[in-house]
């Protein structure tokens, strides 16, 4: 392993860094105007805040002396000119660097080493399973679910140069390097209003056509015969999934006829793939007996995909039964030519369907409240329901008869509500079951949430009894993660529930969100509680004969349960049901991590070799010991108690507000949903949504969400003396080691001399204290945890990317804290304050942007 890191880490060095410095200076002679004057310039900036910050001095001190020694600019307008020249030069330096490491992934990652494919079918070569352990296989699966998260920056043109400039990088084509850095010169990287949910929904369609199409494919072409459980045909084990169009948590511009546009338009793109496979399958299957059956179906996709007229292909079966006879006639007729081809287009039919991928619903529990309660009202009976208790409120909606006009409600929320269930039928009509099968409820407290959508369905038209359709309970806070036991075992217990389950093959689906109980309950409580709730909730469903699957709302950063994923996914225990790995895919993880077919491919391949490697080791894994659990426990309480007092802090709310760019971060255009929930001007950390939370951290370079409390546990273990058992424990677990190395990962990207200034304020600086304290401590601790030098030793190549990118990001970071300290003291009626917002927003696309992970 120290061979491959070190070949990493060279191959690192030659294909990104120093190509970086080679391409960068190609900049400074691009025919754009002052474009070399602000290059040069940048590089002095970049000096002078390393030199500047070593010295103890404020990103004020820096700019200022930059100005007065490097500029004769005299008038703040003009400096702030030069300013919007380096932020727009910095982000075209990201992009080159994203490009670069594109260009370099199959080199720089291991792509059949440790934890790929390849390594499982040599594993799996001298094992001989058993039929339980083939069956586990058989029915395992990993659902990747691409939400629009307001976490990517870059709008779909800049996605493009960035494809194409990382081909062009790759080759050394330095013409077609120097042309594609012109047109990121002239290409504007920020969108001029608000995208639409649908226009997020076509952004993240060009990843399903241009990415997961193939890489899907390519995988499962190459491992099937020897991976039988891969056979698609059996099982499609990677589907996806979708949530722009269909999540319509907090944010009101999704409606029902969103909904069913973004089904259709991928089953638009869908057909289009299809189409484009069949006309490289035209130009060789040119033989009697086959060719009319493939110009048939060339022909019926492009009239269905392209012109929207004649629609004849319905389902799956009408796709698959001329490819089945296509390819019985080569192997009977034609020495099998070309099956390979037949049989790879097979294979994706099998695993896309006509919908690409499934549109999940998710609404927030008030909501579905409010609508019943808004229908009895109009029944005359809303008076006499909420007199019930919660058990008989059940009861009542079980039994409750009736359908719903939405015309009937004033509100055009409820109307939609009822609509948008009706819509889910339509989808599942046209483009089969597996299009849209299941409805999220945000927020979910009590069993009475779950049966309240139940009753919506019924209202909505659906046969109460054949509600095709998986009722799926989100548990975010940690109140509500203790809970989630309780309200199942309400439901599982309910006789009309469990014929629910039983017409759902008896499966559960759980979801389970890592960004909130972050937020609310800190770093370690919320991922050890996310942890224990899985772990009863599997017990649980195990007694009472049921299939739970655990849905994980993941985002970017180890603060919203992104990091080292796929080692989560190993290390789960024996008692935790495994059967599936299901995850949202969010903002800059969809291009970071699946930017590209080699990155894409190699990342689901990490996670079927954990799930499946997890599954078949089950009974060789250990749980953690009663001492061990009560050691994270512990550690976990104390983490919550120190998270908690900073968190409820008088000044906390202000010091996010005035310190970081919290309440600019709705001005960035990036996302349709609004930064918050509620329509109330005062902020609370309650209704604030998690991505500008931990982004906001992030941008200040503190990243509070990430390790806060985890110092305190760790450093009150060493004075009880019970350190080497946490020691021993970070050995044994990969749980709790993972954990650890992710946090390493945000204590590096944390830098406190960009707000040490801060330290001297008669407010915030009490909060920045007391953060830089607990980083301190947090750091110490877990260097001499894991008996490192350096934070993130174990991973070297991931170490000088951050490091790189970082550095890129210094000036960045700085120019954005100068501009907030303007703000912080300027009049409303400044002539200058909105173009020192304009700074900061700008600068919030390239720092995010350089972090990949850190939103």
């Amino acid at each position: 392993m120290p061979d491959v890191l070190s070949r990493s880490s060279q191959h690192f060095q030659n294909d990104v860094a120093i190509k970086f410095q080679l391409y960068n200076s190609l900049f400074l002679s691009l025919p754009f105007h002052k474009i070399e004057k602000t290059g040069i310039l940048l590089s002095l900036l970049l000096t002078q805040c390393e030199d500047g910050y070593s010295d103890g001095k404020t990103p004020d001190q820096i700019l200022n002396e930059f100005f007065s020694v490097h500029t004769i600019l005299d008038s703040p307008t003009q400096k702030l000119d030069l300013l919007f020249r380096f932020v727009q030069y910095i982000e075209r330096q990201i992009v080159l660097f994203d490009a670069l490491e594109d260009s370099g992934y199959s080199k720089i990652n291991d792509i059949k080493g440790a934890g790929t494919l390849k390594q499982l079918e040599s594993n799996l070569l001298n094992i001989k399973l058993s039929e339980n352990e083939i069956k586990k296989l058989n029915n395992f699966c990993v659902r990747l679910v691409l939400t629009a998260h307001p976490t990517q920056f870059y709008p779909g043109s800049v996605l493009g140069i960035i494809n194409d400039l990382a081909v062009a990088l790759g080759t050394n084509d330095t013409e077609s390097v120097n042309l594609l850095l012109q047109q990121l010169g002239k290409t504007p990287f920020l969108n001029k209003q608000k995208p639409t949910p649908y226009d997020e929904a076509v952004s993240l369609i060009w990843f399903l056509e241009n990415i997961f199409y193939n890489s899907i494919s390519e995988i499962i072409t190459e491992y099937k015969d020897s991976l039988t459980f891969l056979d698609p045909s059996k099982n499609p084990v990677i589907r996806m999934g979708f949530w722009p169009g269909g999540d319509r948590d907090g944010n009101p511009f999704v409606n029902a006829d969103t909904t069913y546009r973004v089904a259709t338009s991928l089953n638009i793109a869908l057909l289009k793939c299809y189409y484009r496979d069949m006309r490289r399958l035209k130009r060789r299957l040119t033989f009697n007996g086959v060719d009319q059956i493939i110009a048939g179906l060339e022909s019926r996709l492009y009239e269905q995909a392209f012109l929207r007229s004649n629609f004849t292909i319905n389902s799956t079966e009408d796709l698959l039964i001329p490819l089945q006879e296509v390819k019985q006639v080569l192997e009977s007729q034609h020495n099998g030519l070309f099956t390979s081809m037949v049989d790879k287009l097979i294979s994706k039919v099998y695993c896309f369907g006509l919908h690409f991928a499934f549109i999940d619903i998710r609404q927030e529990n008030d909501v579905h409240t409010a609508v019943i309660d808004q229908y009895l009202t109009l029944n005359e009976a809303v008076e006499s329901y909420n007199a019930l208790s919660e058990a008989e409120k059940i009861d009542y909606l079980i039994s409750c008869k009736g359908i719903a006009n939405p015309d009937s409600f004033e509100s055009e929320l409820f109307k939609d509500t009822i609509r948008t269930i009706s819509t889910v039928k339509k989808i599942q009509q046209e483009y089969g079951e597996a299009a849209c099968h299941r409805y999220i409820i945000s927020q979910c407290n009590t069993s009475l949430n779950v049966i309240e959508v139940l009753a919506l369905f019924g209202l909505a038209g659906w046969d109460k009894n054949r509600i095709d359709v998986d009722v799926v309970p989100l548990f975010e806070t940690v109140d509500d993660l203790v809970r989630a036991p309780e309200i199942m075992k309400r439901l599982y217990e309910l006789p009309y529930y469990r014929a629910h389950l039983k017409r759902r093959n008896h499966r559960q689906t759980i979801m389970l969100g890592f960004s909130d109980g972050t937020k609310d309950g800190g770093y370690l409580m919320a991922n050890w509680m996310i942890y224990k709730a899985k772990e009863e909730l599997s017990k649980q469903a195990l007694e009472y004969g049921l299939d739970v699957l655990f849905f994980d709302g993941r985002g970017g950063p180890p603060a919203r349960g992104g990091g080292k994923t796929h080692k989560f996914y190993a290390s789960m225990d024996k008692d935790i049901s495994s059967k599936e790995i299901q995850l949202t895919i969010q903002g800059q993880t969809v291009s970071s991590n699946f930017g590209i077919i080699d990155s894409a491919r190699f990342n689901i391949e990490q996670l079927i070799n954990a799930g499946i490697t997890n599954n078949l080791q089950k009974d060789t894994k250990s749980n953690f010991t009663d001492l061990e659990e009560a050691l994270i426990f512990k550690m976990a309480e104390i983490s919550l108690k120190s998270y908690l007092s900073l968190k409820n802090h008088s000044n906390f709310v202000d010091y996010m507000t005035e310190v970081s760019p919290l309440k600019y971060f709705g001005q960035t255009n990036i996302g349709s949903r609004p930064a918050k929930r509620g329509k109330t001007e005062k902020l609370t950390i309650k209704d604030l949504r998690a991505i500008p939370f931990v982004a906001s951290w992030n941008m200040i370079k503190q990243n509070v969400p990430g390790f806060f409390g985890l110092g305190t546990a760790l450093e009150q273990m060493k004075e009880e003396g019970k350190f080497e058992d946490i020691k021993a424990l970070y050995k044994k677990s990969l749980f709790f080691r993972t954990l650890v190395d992710n946090s390493e990962m945000t204590l590096f990207k944390t830098f406190l001399p960009l707000t040490s200034h801060v330290s001297h304020h008669p407010k915030h600086g009490i909060i920045w204290n007391i953060i830089k304290d607990e980083y301190e401590l947090t750091k110490t601790n877990l260097l001499l945890l894991g008996g490192h030098n350096l934070l993130m030793q174990e991973y070297p190549v991931e170490r000088l990317s951050v490091g790189l990118r970082e550095r890129i990001t210094l000036p960045l970071n700085t120019i954005q804290q100068y501009a907030l300290n303007q703000l912080m003291d300027m009049n409303d009626d400044d002539p200058l304050k909105p173009t020192y917002i304009k700074i900061v927003v700008r600068c919030a696309f390239g720092i995010i942007n350089a972090g990949r992970n850190s939103a």
